[in-house]
């Protein structure tokens, strides 16, 4: 089977007369763990509205593998983190269920599958044990991990997420990450990410796309993550270094741009 998912061929994108992309060429396999990233503003959460079909293309085209195609496969999609209505006691399984909606309909009971899904789910978060707890009492992680199973509940075979450590703190950020690897690794998803933290996605994913003024470049993590194309993206000196075998990144000055 073609490992190719998902690929853009000379994609422009833009919302009503505004261009924000053009000439994007990408190609997201199976296994793939991709960030996608950039300064703010300028297209990252644009592609993943054209990958999930929220948003046409203004000229090229975006092709889905066909398992995908069909519908025999589908996308989990974890959008930067809600602020769920907090007047209603949702517990973290009324969460989690929405995930099976599309397989349950709306009008319809879940049924067993449905709900070894969700427990499956919410297993794969290490989340379980909170399956009754009112999701408006987790901590920033928690909701995150809970809404990753939501996700996760429809079995899908590729995850995409948008700035999914973003408001938490740094013991938060590599809980989240070290969970994206964990589902990479060893429950075979491939995973999809766009996030402005770079110094967070710099030790986790094996390519990285980083938008240039409305180009996307993309390359293994090695290639695209140098200080000359930081300090042209992001006008500013910055520095690469290893800490016991973590890469960091210092911003050492503001550059001319």
């Amino acid at each position: 089977m073609d490992k190719r998912l998902i690929e853009f061929r000379e994609v422009a994108l833009g919302y009503g007369r505004k261009a924000v992309l053009d000439h994007v060429n990408l190609n997201v396999e199976e296994g793939d763990f991709l960030g996608i990233a950039g300064p703010n503003g300028s297209g990252k959460t644009t592609i993943l509205r054209a990958l999930l079909k929220m948003l046409k293309p203004r000229r090229g085209s975006i092709g889905f593998r066909e398992d995908i195609r069909k519908g025999k496969m589908s996308i989990g999609y974890v959008p930067q983190r809600e602020v769920l209505d907090e007047i209603y006691p949702l517990t973290v399984m009324d969460v989690v269920i929405m995930g099976r909606y599309a397989s349950i309909g709306l009008l319809s009971r879940p049924t067993k599958e449905d709900h070894f899904m969700v427990h499956d789910a919410l297993a794969h978060v290490n989340m379980e044990g909170h399956a009754n707890t009112a999701f408006r009492d987790l901590s920033g992680g928690q909701k995150q991990r809970v809404l990753i199973a939501r996700a996760l509940a429809g079995g899908p075979i590729m995850l995409v997420l948008d700035e999914p450590t973003d408001g938490l703190d740094i013991a938060g950020e590599r809980d989240v990450m070290e969970l994206l690897r964990d589902l990479h690794e060893n429950h075979n998803l491939t995973v999809l990410m766009v996030s402005h933290h770079l110094y967070v996605m710099a030790n986790y994913v094996k390519k990285l796309a980083i938008i240039d003024e409305a180009t996307l470049h993309v390359g293994t993590l090695e290639a695209i993550l140098t200080e000359e194309n930081l300090e042209r993206i992001y006008t500013m000196k910055v520095k690469i270094f290893n800490v016991d075998g973590q890469k960091a990144i210092l911003h050492l000055e503001h550059g001319n741009g």
